[in-house]
């Protein structure tokens, strides 16, 4: 999301850099270029000309720091009024006082409510909240079948009344299970048409009055750009919503509909979608949204991501390991697959400072070296893992063959490994150095 965006911008910041002094000339020219950078991003065209607006009045008062060069003048700016178009601060997840909080998903048809509702219970439950989801759609019988397949695959459990004529049955019958059954959250999953028309808006007008919703979030196709914006303009007018969620994010490359819908509907946004597995779901924090824009990195989401990926305990433990020098090819693996968890290396390359912007244009980091890496790690014996120093040209042999791989892929990671044993050793005598006195 935002390659687009994010390249046009380090061009803009580039010329900039290279003037010695901030003019009125020289900005005018820079904020056409972001102007035009944000419509090619399918930015609303009223939301992009007010944002300029906004950044020329700022740069050309005294907001802005002498110390700075002309770029960093323009990129702090920017950055503070892109904070401030996406929301100013992240919007906070409600929780009523006397359980079940209710939630209530609405959107058009195939914009991902249901893929959704399944992500958003995997979030809850792993903040150890105790949760229902509630089958709503009964114009769709596929989902119903559909979000009981992701309660077996999160392990939540799924509330279906195939004898309901009306949804708001579904959800009066469902909020008295999760009450009777000491839930933490309902979440009521909607159904959808490939229009808005006013029968789904009486409809869940009827669905909402019934269960009162603590929140209704509004579920939205990223990839459809200035239509989803659409959308949810006319889902404020006919049933309204408190928060959205933008779905499919991992497709779309633009992200104007992330820079426009805030705007024009006064509503913030709560999540991002941004893929397929039902653990690729964040929350919307819009400083962090406009760092990743102007390539600046995310630190904050990769810990966040790290941190969910490895248990405290683990990690400790693998510092133990590589303080001992006792590191071993299994632990390697273990890491691998905490690595994989945190998401595509393209996207965790992106949120490191420094790094983001700088990928060329085209180039894709492959996520298949590591599947390598593993595949050879698994088609060692658990000895040969714990001492690859037993490993000699026959085992080479019958490791590559079993992974699929070649001899000097093989080779390659033994020698990469003790190389990183050999500097994990040095580290450890530099330490044990500075604990003696020596500098």
């Amino acid at each position: 999301m935002f390659e687009q965006l994010t390249s046009r911008f380090e061009e803009v910041f580039k010329k900039l850099r290279g003037e010695s002094r901030l003019t009125p000339e020289n900005m005018k020219d820079a904020l056409r270029e972001v102007r035009r950078a944000l419509l090619e991003a399918d930015v609303n065209f009223q939301v992009a000309r007010d944002f300029v607006a906004r950044v020329e009045a700022r740069a050309a008062g005294q907001e802005v720091l002498k110390n700075l060069s002309p770029g960093q003048q323009v990129i702090r700016v920017v950055h503070e009024e892109l904070v401030e178009m996406l929301g100013a601060k992240a919007h906070p997840l409600p929780l009523a006082s006397a359980p079940p909080t209710v939630w209530m998903m609405v959107g058009l048809q195939g914009s991902g409510k249901t893929t959704f509702t399944g992500k958003l219970g995997l979030y809850l439950k792993q903040k150890k909240r105790r949760v229902l989801m509630a089958a709503c759609d009964l114009a769709r019988p596929a989902a119903m079948d559909q979000l009981a397949t992701l309660g077996r695959q999160v392990s939540i459990d799924v509330f279906i009344d195939r004898e309901a004529t009306h949804p708001a049955q579904v959800a009066e019958k469902a909020f008295d299970r999760a009450r009777e059954g000491s839930y933490d959250v309902l979440l009521l999953d909607t159904a959808g048409r490939l229009h808005v028309d006013q029968a789904l808006m009486q409809e869940l007008r009827e669905l909402k009055a019934a269960v009162k919703p603590h929140e209704t979030l509004l579920v939205v196709d990223a990839m459809t750009g200035q239509d989803a914006v659409t959308a949810a303009t006319a889902f404020k007018e006919g049933v309204d919503f408190d928060a959205l969620v933008l779905s499919k994010v991992d497709g779309d490359a633009r992200g104007g509909a992330s820079l426009s819908i805030r705007a024009v509907t006064g509503r913030p946004i709560q999540f991002l979608s941004t893929g397929e597995k039902l653990d690729a779901l964040e929350l919307y924090h819009p400083d962090r949204i406009a760092s990743r824009i102007l390539g600046m990195g995310d630190v904050l989401t990769l810990v966040e991501r790290a941190e969910q990926a490895v248990e405290a305990d683990q990690a400790a433990r693998f510092a133990e390991k590589m303080r001992r020098d006792s590191f071993t090819l299994e632990d390697f693996r273990e890491q691998l697959q905490a690595i994989k968890k945190m998401g595509p290396l393209e996207d965790l390359f992106k949120m490191i400072p420094g790094v983001a912007g700088k990928i060329p244009e085209g180039v894709k980091i492959d996520d298949g070296g590591m599947k390598r890496v593993e595949a050879i790690i698994c088609s060692m014996t658990m000895r040969e893992r714990g001492g690859p120093e037993i490993i000699d040209g026959s085992r080479r042999r019958r490791i590559a063959k079993g992974s699929g791989t070649s001899v000097q892929e093989v080779n390659r990671l033994l020698k990469q490994f003790e190389e990183m044993r050999r500097m994990m050793r040095q580290v450890k005598k530099m330490s044990k150095g500075r604990k003696l006195g020596f500098r």
